[in-house]
């Protein structure tokens, strides 16, 4: 009887801590979309102002889709001397944060995450000269469902 019971204990601690109990990451997720290859055939499926309270519009979010890959990621346009925090989201709770520094032009994206058939959307923070003097903004794209 204790061989039976320390087998049956043995196989529920294999199951409580096997991926099947946890979130399990798809094959692109937290990945470049670009170096994987799935930037691609990408195509632009929201987007929307960054906006800042005092200086307006100071760049654009946009929430991109592989059809090849089954994958959404954020790429903004914003100044060349920004840094800032891109984010994306999947409606089954995975979430990818990506910063990014000043420079390559103003356009920066961050990592994929799988959104087969789900919704998906994004946000990004951004600042400028340390975010003093209101010299910081944000954005959020709508949901995207695929």
């Amino acid at each position: 009887m204790r061989r039976f019971a320390a087998i049956v204990v043995g196989a529920v601690t294999l199951l409580a801590g096997s991926p099947a109990h946890a979130q399990s990451a798809k094959p692109y997720d937290h990945k470049d979309p670009y170096k994987s290859g799935c930037g691609t055939s990408a195509r632009v499926v929201k987007s929307a102002k960054i906006t800042s309270r005092v200086n307006g519009e100071v760049g654009t979010i946009k929430l991109m889709w592989s059809g090849r890959c089954k994958t959404n990621w954020i790429e903004v346009k914003t100044g060349t001397s920004m840094t800032g925090t891109i984010n994306v989201y999947t409606r089954d709770g995975r979430h990818d944060a990506f910063r990014f520094k000043r420079g390559n032009g103003g356009r920066h994206w961050g990592n994929m995450l799988w959104a087969n058939n789900m919704c998906a959307w994004g946000s990004v923070s951004v600042q400028w000269n340390g975010g003093r003097g209101g010299q910081n903004g944000s954005g959020t794209t709508p949901k995207a469902c695929k």
